[in-house]
């Protein structure tokens, strides 16, 4: 019987792939996986560079996975922050901060200091929570 090795995909809902390319790419410094189309349908995928085993997909939620009414329900739910939040690991959450805010990144917290660590909390253009965390010394 063959083993599960790794997760390789985890992803997130996004109102708009290219903006959400734009976002993760410009912004958070992913870079691109795979992004391939079957009509009408995308699959994309990025990549944070030193973690070549695992993939941040950007998918629009329609066909073939949901009906209308449960993609609108799912951008709904997503713009409101309704989805768990995600965590980045950063070496310095401050300065991390500052660069990315100068990038346009909406922040929902500013950095604190939090159970020993510092911790800032952001959103994606379609409203997916990010927490930010520096990495413990």
């Amino acid at each position: 019987m063959s083993q599960t090795t790794n997760v390789q995909v985890v992803g997130v809902y996004v109102r708009d792939q290219d903006e959400a390319l734009a976002f993760y790419v410009d912004k958070l410094g992913f870079q691109v996986h795979t992004d391939v189309r079957n009509g009408d349908y995308r699959w994309l995928t990025v990549q944070y560079p030193g973690q070549p085993s695992f993939q941040l997909g950007l998918f629009r939620p329609g066909p073939p996975m949901h009906d209308a009414a449960t993609a609108q329900t799912l951008q709904a739910m997503v713009a409101k922050g309704a989805m768990p939040p995600l965590v980045l690991e950063v070496d310095d959450c401050r300065a991390a901060y500052e660069r990315m805010r100068a990038l346009g990144v909406e922040f929902t917290q500013e950095p604190v200091d939090r159970y020993g660590a510092v911790d800032a909390g952001f959103r994606d253009p379609a409203g997916n929570g990010w927490k930010m965390i520096q990495a413990r010394r």
